[in-house]
């Protein structure tokens, strides 16, 4: 049966599809004349289209002309329950956490948690993102409302349990066992797997900070830290160890292809060679360097080396093709115009690490990242029927450049439609959006937040004063 109408969201309501669209992203190429066959929630078969047609007549046939399907983004490093905070964090100074996120989320509730982390998760969907990588929750709650949130959103979440030991009333005892339990909590084939989480390496002591990363490396999961990326951060860890917070993880043997290591803004050559010696990974935020951060990750020399790395939000702004093109203009920014490097990259590099690359990165390429056999079925269809690609000569780098998550028609995680343009399909969308706005003034107001920077209105208007007493002058 094939469908050539105006498509609906019931049209995907199947457990066997046989999907046509104009192209499909593999990580080699966008290609021509090929269809995916989604079953079960994975991709059964992905080949030329005319193969397929002929190999399975019996399946429900979905022509997509104009669109095209490419794998889920990944956020490699996002914070779910800072999504009350958004504003709060613009022209604010490094170390945000200290006098922001901290306080705000050691104030938020069980009802809180949830409502937060469904928010992040609704947001980030909307943005194409599949799977998401939670760094762990500064909330003094249990995980289940966070677990209950995304798990209804239906979005992949790498879940992350804060370990440290140096902060708080918790025996280190007691935060292993916790550790231990959170490790085997869900099974394998669903959408919730387990991380562990150091904050920043000087809260946790080098006992906890070896047997959390060796509890990773032995559960095949990713162990989370955030590591030089504050010149502040650095030089507490000189001035305490006499090494850099880097050179500290690799003395203790905490660096390892399970280690994920967000930021990393400030390494030395030797810090390069410690990240590829290793095979530890990386998640690179562009617009949190943008945003708030102290330098640039340098990304495109990590691509170079062969150090794996994903592209993160760090709970900014939850738009996949918005990071891909932050995160190859930030590397043209800061080294390319330095150097005459017009590429920085040819464009592929970006939508491949915040896909295919980005899974390899947070332990998770056996099962999601690319459109291939026996992965799980997490995809986006997105029309290029735009002017914006027309006329289009280079997909992959137009997609890197002009693509707008407006543009996102479907998001799939597991099989299963998760929102149709823009919405969800199973639940309403707007009424979270409501309940938050009569919460968040709550959350926030009752907070222990220390803001410096003014907002927007209140800068022009100091602006304005200081314009008209010059003029006085």
């Amino acid at each position: 049966m094939s469908v050539n109408s105006t498509l609906k969201p019931e049209d995907f309501q199947t457990q066997n599809l046989l999907l046509i669209p104009e192209y499909v992203i593999l990580r080699q190429d966008a290609i021509k004349n090929y269809a995916i066959l989604v079953s079960d929630g994975r991709f059964t078969d992905v080949g030329p289209e005319r193969e397929l047609i002929n190999r399975y007549p019996d399946k429900k046939q979905i022509q997509l002309p104009g669109k095209i399907i490419m794998p889920g983004f990944i956020d490699a490093h996002h914070h779910l329950t800072q999504s009350f905070g958004k504003a709060l964090a613009f022209g604010e100074p490094s170390e945000i956490f200290r006098r922001i996120w901290v306080p705000l989320e050691r104030h938020l509730d069980q009802e809180l948690v949830y409502l937060a982390g469904k928010l992040a998760a609704l947001e980030s969907l909307r943005g194409g993102f599949t799977t998401v990588v939670d760094a762990g929750t500064r909330a003094e709650v249990k995980l289940d409302p966070l677990v209950q949130a995304v798990s209804e959103a239906g979005i992949r979440c790498v879940l992350g349990l804060i370990c440290n030991d140096k902060v708080g009333e918790q025996k280190p005892s007691d935060i292993l066992k916790q550790a231990e339990k959170h490790l085997y909590r869900w099974p394998d084939d669903g959408l919730i797997h387990p991380s562990l989480a150091i904050s920043i390496p000087e809260v946790a002591s080098d006992d906890m900070l070896y047997a959390v990363a060796s509890l990773c490396k032995e559960a095949g999961v990713v162990f989370q830290t955030h590591v030089n990326e504050h010149l502040a951060a650095v030089e507490r860890s000189l001035v305490e160890r006499g090494l850099r917070p880097l050179e500290h993880l690799y003395s203790i043997d905490a660096l390892h292809s399970h280690t994920l290591i967000a930021h990393a803004t400030l390494l030395t050559s030797h810090e390069l060679s410690l990240l590829k010696d290793t095979d530890t990974a990386v998640a690179y935020n562009p617009v949190a360097t943008q945003w708030k951060g102290n330098a640039t990750a340098p990304a495109m020399l990590m691509h170079e080396m062969g150090i794996r790395f994903g592209i993160g939000t760090d709970s900014t702004r939850s738009d996949g093709f918005r990071l891909v093109d932050a995160a190859e203009a930030t590397q043209r920014i800061a080294f390319g115009l330095g150097s005459g490097d017009f590429s920085t990259g040819g464009g592929w590099p970006w939508l491949d690490h915040a896909t295919t690359g980005g899974a390899e990165a947070i332990s998770l390429s056996d099962i999601t990242g690319e459109i291939a056999k026996g992965k799980a079925a997490d995809f986006l269809i997105v029309d290029i029927d735009v002017p914006e690609f027309h006329p289009s000569r280079d997909i992959i780098w137009e997609l890197t450049r002009y693509g707008n998550k407006d543009q996102i028609e479907a998001v799939f995680v597991a099989g299963q439609l998760r929102l149709w343009h823009g919405w969800p399909t199973d639940w309403d969308g707007k009424a979270l959006m409501r309940e938050v706005s009569q919460r968040v003034n709550e959350a926030i107001d009752q907070a222990p937040i220390q803001k410096i920077h003014p907002s927007s209105t209140e800068h022009h208007r100091l602006y304005q004063a200081f314009l008209d007493n010059k003029r006085k002058k």
